[in-house]
């Protein structure tokens, strides 16, 4: 829809194409707009992947449910993020993870063969397009890493170091919900809160509702 002109206009990764070729593109039905509602499913796991999408608006999140049936949230993506980008020529496209729409989102669709053109005919696209996959599986690939195989205290430890060092303090204050916190890390809100316990009770954690402190001798601020 051409309401939403304004917002592919601010995108990275469309930045090199005229305004009047976006209008023909959307017109001609090579680009398109859809708009998903809260905690709509934007793909399912196994969706086969036929199209480049861009995010013009919102945030969705990248989820798998391990085999104890505890949903993990493996990766978020905001407006001017991309989707598909890894999988489009991929021998098998298809989506790996369910992919949510955490708020309303606004996601354009550009085609195969209209994505094949702006390759050819717009080197600015194809570098930049490039560089997004690459970011992206980087980005993807360490977040998996992160989180596949580690115990609920391993992934609660690498959460409060990362975010001790991001808030430069031993005292995390927490911007999420502990729910939340649960999700982030793939495991049910009473295991965490369950480890949470042990984990104060041996020494390594003081909490509360709203905050973490890690102990002397597990922090990371010297």
């Amino acid at each position: 829809m051409r309401k939403y002109i304004n917002l592919m206009k601010k995108t990275t990764l469309l930045t090199s194409i005229p305004t009047n070729e976006m209008n023909i593109y959307l017109t001609d039905g090579s680009f398109k707009t859809t708009a998903y509602g809260k905690n709509n499913i934007v793909h399912f796991v196994g969706d086969l992947c036929s199209k480049l999408e861009i995010i013009l608006a919102g945030k969705v999140v990248v989820e798998r449910i391990d085999e104890s049936g505890n949903l993990m949230t493996i990766a978020e993506f905001y407006s001017d993020d991309i989707l598909g980008g890894n999988l489009l020529f991929s021998k098998n496209p298809h989506y790996p993870m369910t992919i949510t729409a955490k708020q309303p989102v606004v996601i354009l669709e550009i085609n195969k063969d209209r994505l094949f053109e702006l390759f050819s005919d717009n080197h600015d696209f194809l570098r930049t397009y490039l560089e997004f996959v690459s970011d992206h599986a980087s980005i993807l690939g360490d977040k998996i890493k992160h989180y596949v195989n580690r115990t609920i205290r391993e992934s609660i430890m690498s959460f409060l170091k990362y975010e001790c060092k991001k808030q430069n303090s031993n005292h995390i204050k927490l911007n999420i919900s502990k729910k939340a916190l649960a999700e982030k890390i793939g495991v049910q809100r009473t295991s965490l809160s369950r480890e949470l316990a042990k984990m104060r009770k041996d020494g390594l954690i003081l909490y509360d509702a709203e905050s973490i402190e890690l102990i002397s001798g597990h922090d990371c601020v010297s």
